[in-house]
């Protein structure tokens, strides 16, 4: 009698654990996933994530439901991932702030950035210095030249406190001494809505969008925070050829899990996601957009994202950036 009621112990723990054996070997998904944006509709991130999760979709045979939680410098989309069920079908598309930059900025946080397992890097975008369509400076050194002539008065704006855009910008200042008024929005949207309509004068944006604006001339690219020109736009200068040195930024998109999500889950997904950003659909879509895309093992995108933490903590400290 006690080997019988051994053996059916036995049996029922290997049921138990069937399910997420499966789950792990290479069935998921077997139901929809859910991709929370943390960031507004219409944004880089958003573009990005729905590029990918459409081709995911295609290739899982799923369902990959895209929804949009911005707000606190997605510190929201980021909350509501963390303390999500650790099985990948909740994952949190993101810019760097809510995974990385928030940890610094932030007193109190409602998760821990560094516990949330890193999946994927979906794109890589360099920033660009944009102005309103109406600035008075035509080229990078007129604006530094316009700004020292004009201390104080111009202002900029940014997807949000802590966000990519805002630290350039607060870089760019300590690197040129100059001073700005910072203007936050909730989301790359409204930010390049004022822009547009002159309301603020500057922004340090991704490419993929300021691109558009600029070939629309609905606003003007004046210079590039990379080491060396880029290719779509080989007549703007870097900062650097400006007389503005250690300005470096690049804008980056992500995909993290839950912590605790099995491994083999985050393996297969960052596979997935490898495999859709080699499409050729991907390819040529992104082409178009002027996003860039360089494929990482889930322990190099960890790497990648641990130095990127690092390097704006520095910023934020020395810049005393402080959330409203």
């Amino acid at each position: 009698m006690r080997r019988y009621w051994a053996l059916l112990a036995c049996a029922g723990t290997l049921l138990a654990v069937a399910p997420l054996q499966a789950q792990q070997g290479g069935a998921f998904p077997s139901k929809p996933v859910r991709v929370i944006v943390s960031v507004p509709a219409g944004g880089g991130v958003d573009t990005v994530t729905r590029v990918i999760t459409e081709q995911l979709s295609k290739r899982w045979g799923q369902t990959v439901v895209v929804e949009n939680r911005g707000g606190a410098g997605g510190n929201i989309g980021g909350e509501a991932v963390f303390g999500s069920e650790p099985d990948g079908y909740t994952l949190l598309a993101s810019q760097p702030a809510p995974i990385t930059i928030n940890k610094v900025l932030y007193t109190k946080m409602p998760y821990d950035p560094e516990k949330f397992e890193t999946v994927a890097i979906m794109s890589e975008l360099p920033n660009v210095l944009l102005v309103r369509p109406d600035f008075p400076a035509k080229t990078a050194k007129e604006f530094v030249a316009y700004a020292k002539a004009n201390p104080g008065k111009l202002n900029y704006a940014s997807q949000g406190i802590g966000t990519t855009s805002h630290l350039t910008a607060e870089l760019f200042s300590r690197r040129t001494g100059l001073k700005f008024t910072h203007v936050p929005y909730k989301g790359t949207a409204p930010a390049l809505n004022d822009l547009i309509a002159s309301h603020v004068d500057f922004i340090f944006m991704e490419l993929a969008m300021a691109k558009r604006l600029h070939d629309g001339n609905k606003a003007r690219i004046l210079a590039a925070a990379t080491p060396k020109r880029i290719s779509a736009l080989s007549d703007i200068p870097t900062l650097e050829e400006t007389g503005v040195s250690g300005v470096l930024s690049s804008t980056w998109n992500g995909i993290s899990a839950p912590p605790k999500t099995p491994k083999t889950i985050v393996d297969k997904i960052n596979a997935d996601v490898t495999a859709v950003q080699k499409s050729a659909a991907v390819v040529e879509h992104f082409k178009k957009l002027n996003v860039e895309v360089t494929p990482r093992t889930p322990v190099e995108a960890k790497v990648f994202v641990a130095d990127e933490l690092k390097r704006w903590s520095e910023v934020v400290r020395e810049a005393g950036v402080k959330p409203h």
